[in-house]
C-alpha cells in the first residue's frame, strides 16, 4: 500500500511539473479555462492597441510643393481616407516649406489606402513620396531600441560609415542638422547600446542628401572620420 501511494504521489508531481505554466504571468492569468481566454483577451487588446497607435497611421509625404498648405494637404489626402491632422514641415530660419509633411489618418486602413494611392503620383507637377512611418509590430517581435521609434524612412536616405561606439541615433541627427536631416538611426551590437558601425540619415530630398554628401563625407565625428554616401 505504501508503494503504491509513493508511486501515486510521485505521478502526481510528474503531471505537475510537467504542466504548471512555463511564463511568470499575473496571477489572476494562470488559472484554468475561463483564465486562458482572458489571457488571450489581454494579447488581443495589447496588438490592437499598438496597431492603433499614431505612430503607425502617419504618413510621410514627401516632395510636395512649397505652396502647398496644411489644408490642402488635408484636402488633397482625405480624398482616400480620413485625415486626423495634416502638418506641412517649415524651416524655422527662412520659413519656407522644407517640401515635405506628416499626415496621421484615422485608421491604419485609411493610411494605408492613401500610401497605395498617392503615392508616385503629382502634385503641383511634382512627383510626391508617400509612406508610413513606423510599421506596426507584430506578436512576438522584439521591442525597438530607444530612439529608434521615432526613425522616419524616407526615399531620400544616406549611408553613414565608420562610427564611433558611443555614437547614438539622436547625436547622429544633430551631427546633420545643419543639413537638414529628417530623421537618423545607427545600427546596434545586440543586447548593447553601442553602436555597431554604421548607420542612416533621411532627408526630404534629393538635392538635401547631395548636400550632406558633399558636406559631411570625411568629416569628423566622436574623433572617427566617417564615409557618407547614398543608401
Amino acid at each position: 500500500m505504501a508503494s503504491l501511494l509513493s508511486q501515486s504521489n510521485f505521478i502526481s508531481l510528474t503531471t505537475y511539473n510537467n504542466f504548471k505554466p512555463k511564463t511568470t504571468l499575473p496571477s489572476s492569468l494562470v488559472v484554468g479555462t475561463s483564465t486562458t481566454r482572458r489571457f488571450r483577451r489581454y494579447v488581443t487588446v495589447s496588438e490592437q492597441a499598438t496597431a492603433n497607435s499614431p505612430a503607425v497611421r502617419k504618413l510621410y509625404v514627401g516632395n510636395i510643393p512649397r505652396t502647398v498648405s496644411n489644408d490642402e494637404l488635408a484636402q488633397i489626402v482625405q480624398e482616400h481616407g480620413a485625415v486626423e491632422k495634416a502638418e506641412v514641415m517649415y524651416d524655422k530660419y527662412s520659413g519656407r516649406s522644407r517640401r515635405f509633411a506628416f499626415v496621421t489618418m484615422k485608421t491604419v486602413e485609411d493610411a494605408n489606402a492613401a500610401v497605395e494611392k498617392l503615392n508616385g503620383t503629382e502634385i503641383g507637377g511634382r512627383e510626391i513620396k508617400v509612406n508610413i512611418t513606423e510599421k506596426p509590430l507584430t506578436t512576438g517581435s522584439v521591442s525597438l531600441q530607444a530612439g529608434e521609434s521615432e526613425f522616419v524612412d524616407s526615399p531620400y536616405k544616406v549611408y553613414v560609415g565608420n562610427l564611433a561606439k558611443n555614437v547614438t541615433s539622436d547625436s547622429l541627427k544633430s551631427f546633420f542638422e545643419k543639413g537638414k536631416a529628417l530623421s537618423a538611426k545607427i545600427s546596434r551590437v545586440p543586447g548593447t547600446t553601442k553602436s555597431s558601425g554604421f548607420g542612416f540619415v533621411t532627408f526630404s530630398s534629393d538635392e538635401d542628401v547631395e548636400a550632406a554628401i558633399s558636406s559631411f563625407n570625411d568629416a569628423l565625428l566622436e574623433g572617427k572620420k566617417i564615409r557618407v554616401n547614398k543608401a
